[in-house]
């Protein structure tokens, strides 16, 4: 098929939709589609060699940016990506906006949209409901089953089962085979040679990293390494660490994702310190609908994951793949990391049965689900 992807992300940027939306186009392209991603002109063009590294994608797709204004809720957006899908002859659309969901369904386009994270307001609740009253066909992606009922909460609508996927998100197997043990990924990346606690990921609020900090504090034998965040978000946490004279922290800012399974492989133990609310690049907490990219790359890869015990994160993890540790209680966190710290054994039976459940969350197998009998062949 000719697929007009329709993303509000912009591209490039290091926020967490932009690289889902390039690797849901990635996978698209790579089961054998033609793909479209219209996004807005909110950056400039950037060689596909730059952007596959940065997202760490292989199968090149066009990319059309188009004009955007945050004044008028990016419906000029909506419209004008309308307009180049229908230039390009698309046969299905595939979008992150409820805005061009209902207008495409609505002019009986075959449509799916994918959702992270519940509307926001009466507007986001009542596209949502213009969309499941158009006349083409529709498939709704949602990333957990609780994000499937507080989308029903918010719209008070029944949503029809044959027309909602849980889709949780992905992986790409490919970049986690024949990754080196540890302390040879330490060697290759300059790190101390210690046992490590590993986090990659934003530092936006809810993700943690005050805990972390706190961690370093009470753990002065046991490395740390936080890879990502912005240099705005990175620098007052350096400047803290400074302060307090913590040496068993290593930052490393941004890392292109074609270069993050190593980092991740660094690490003995990889970690996910959610807050009660998490804060998505939009401001929006997305506490009890999480379902986070990096779950599945600490899975791949093949590590010990200790993780906050919210809902969402038991869709797909359970008490034989992680351990699972109270949202912010530091005891207990620092409990779970000296456990593990010193079972090698549990280490490895943990990450095993990660590792084996992680085969089926590919972001290829997802795209090919996501559009298969969306459009008669």
């Amino acid at each position: 098929m000719r697929i007009a992807a329709i993303s509000n992300s912009r591209i490039p940027s290091t926020t967490a939709n932009s690289i889902q939306a390039m690797k849901v186009c990635d996978a698209l392209v790579a089961t054998g589609h033609d793909v479209h991603l219209l996004a807005p002109a909110e950056t400039p063009d950037v060689p596909w060699e730059a952007l596959a590294r940065q997202y760490g994608v292989n199968h090149p797709f066009r990319i059309q940016r188009l004009p955007s204004r945050r004044v008028l809720r990016r419906l000029d957006f909506v419209w004008y990506a309308h307009s180049a899908a229908r230039t390009l002859a698309a046969d299905l659309i595939y979008t992150w906006l409820p805005q061009s969901a209902a207008l495409e369904s609505w002019l009986r386009m075959p449509v799916v949209l994918e959702m992270h994270a519940d509307v926001a307001g009466a507007f986001g609740a009542w596209w949502l409901r213009r969309f499941w009253a158009g006349s083409g066909k529709q498939r709704l992606l949602v990333t957990t089953g609780a994000l499937r009922k507080a989308l029903e909460g918010s719209t008070r609508i029944q949503f029809p089962n044959a027309c909602v996927q849980v889709a949780p998100n992905g992986v790409d197997l490919e970049r986690y085979v024949d990754l080196p043990q540890p302390a040879e990924a330490r060697k290759q990346l300059r790190l101390a040679a210690a046992l490590t606690v590993g986090f990659t990921g934003h530092f936006y609020p809810g993700r943690g990293i005050d805990l972390l900090f706190e961690l370093a504090q009470s753990l002065p034998n046991v490395q740390f390494l936080w890879v990502g965040g912005t240099p705005d978000a990175v620098e007052p946490w350096r400047r803290k660490l400074d302060a307090a004279h913590l040496t068993n922290v290593t930052m490393t800012g941004f890392v292109e994702n074609s270069r993050l399974s190593l980092y991740q492989a660094a690490a003995e133990i990889l970690v996910m310190p959610y807050g009660r609310e998490v804060a998505a690049s939009s401001g929006q907490d997305i506490s009890e609908v999480i379902n986070p990219m990096k779950m599945f790359e600490y899975m791949a890869a093949g590590r010990a994951i200790i993780t906050a015990d919210l809902p969402s994160i038991r869709e797909v993890l359970d008490d034989s793949r992680a351990v699972f540790c109270q949202v912010g209680d530091a005891a207990a966190w620092r409990s779970a990391i000296l456990a593990l710290a010193e079972d090698p054994d549990r280490r490895a039976r943990l990450a095993l049965n990660a590792q084996r459940a992680v085969l089926k969350y590919t972001w290829r197998a997802r795209a090919q689900a996501a559009v298969q009998g969306m459009v008669a062949a």
